[in-house]
C-alpha cells in the first residue's frame, strides 16, 4: 500500500477552527478495521473517514476513538470536500460513497456549499429512561427515541446552551447518545447539541447525523420543511436542512486545516 494521504478539515464551518474536525484518510485498497480503529484512535478526533475507490464512487467507514459508527455527516461532508479539492473529482461530478450500514450516499456542490443525501431518521415519543432528567440536570418538554439516539425537546434556547450534562450517566443509555434541542429563538429555527460519550465523543461539535432525526422532527411542528439549524457546541455550527419525503438533505461549508500522510 502507498502512503496513505490524510488531511485535517473542519465541516459545517466557514471559518478556520469552528464546526467539526474530521480526519479524511485515502486509501488505495481495504485495510484491516483494527488498523483504521487504531489511526482513529491516534487523530483523537471524533470521527476520522477512510476512503476506498470504487466503481462510479468510494466506500467509506467513520471510526470515533473507540468504535466504528453505522452514519456520520460531518465526516461524510470532509470526505466530499477533501474529493473536490484535492482534485480528485471535479466539483461539477457528485461524491458517490458506498457504505455498509447506510447505504449509498451522495454529495453535491450547490449554492456555494455541499449538499448531501442523507435517510431520516425518525424518532418516536418513548418514556424517558430513569435518571435522563438527572443526567441532563434539566426537564425534558417532550422524549422520543430514534434507531440510534434519544432525542430530547427542551422548553427554550437558553436551557439546551446552559447545560453541563453527567456523561458518565448518560454513557450507560442504551444508546449511540442524546440530541438536545429547542425552537430557535432568532435566525436559526433550531437549536440542538448532541452528547455521545457511549461512543467515546463527550460532546460533538456540529452532528450531520443528528440532523437526520432533528428535520422531520422539526418539519412535523413547524409544518417547513426547510430548516435552518445551528448546533449550540463551543465550536458551533450551521446546518441548512431540506426534508423530502424519507431523505434529507444537509447542507455545509468545510475547511482544510491541514495535510499529510501516514508514515
Amino acid at each position: 500500500m502507498d502512503r496513505p494521504v490524510i488531511w485535517g478539515i473542519d465541516a459545517f464551518a466557514s471559518v478556520p477552527f469552528t464546526g467539526n474536525p474530521a480526519a479524511v484518510c485515502l486509501l488505495d485498497a481495504a485495510a484491516e478495521p483494527r488498523w483504521m480503529q487504531q489511526i482513529a484512535a491516534e487523530m483523537k478526533l471524533s470521527e476520522t473517514a477512510f476512503l476506498v475507490p470504487r466503481d462510479e464512487g468510494w466506500g467509506l467507514r467513520w471510526f470515533t476513538p473507540t468504535t466504528e459508527v453505522a452514519l456520520c455527516g460531518h465526516a461524510t461532508l470532509a470526505s466530499a470536500h477533501f474529493l473536490w479539492k484535492s482534485g480528485t473529482l471535479s466539483r461539477e461530478r457528485p461524491a458517490r460513497f458506498f457504505t455498509e450500514k447506510s447505504g449509498e450516499l451522495v454529495c453535491w456542490h450547490r449554492n456555494g456549499r455541499i449538499e448531501m443525501d442523507f435517510p431520516a431518521r425518525t424518532a418516536l415519543e418513548a418514556p424517558a429512561p430513569d435518571g435522563l432528567a438527572e443526567a441532563l440536570g434539566a426537564s425534558p418538554k417532550w422524549v422520543g427515541r430514534s434507531v440510534d439516539d434519544y432525542l430530547v425537546e427542551m422548553e427554550d434556547v437558553a436551557t439546551v446552551r446552559s447545560l453541563h450534562p453527567d456523561l458518565a450517566a448518560l454513557s450507560r443509555l442504551p444508546v449511540r447518545g442524546v440530541i438536545v434541542t429547542a425552537a430557535g429563538d432568532g435566525r436559526y429555527d433550531l437549536v440542538s447539541r448532541f452528547f455521545a460519550p457511549a461512543a467515546g465523543v463527550p460532546e460533538d461539535p456540529v452532528t450531520g447525523s443528528a440532523h437526520c432525526t432533528l428535520a422531520p422532527f422539526w418539519a412535523a411542528r413547524t409544518g417547513r420543511t426547510e430548516l435552518l439549524a445551528w448546533q449550540a457546541s463551543l465550536r458551533g455550527g450551521e446546518i441548512h436542512l431540506r426534508l423530502e419525503g424519507t431523505r434529507v438533505w444537509l447542507g455545509g461549508t468545510a475547511i482544510t486545516i491541514w495535510q499529510g500522510q501516514l508514515a
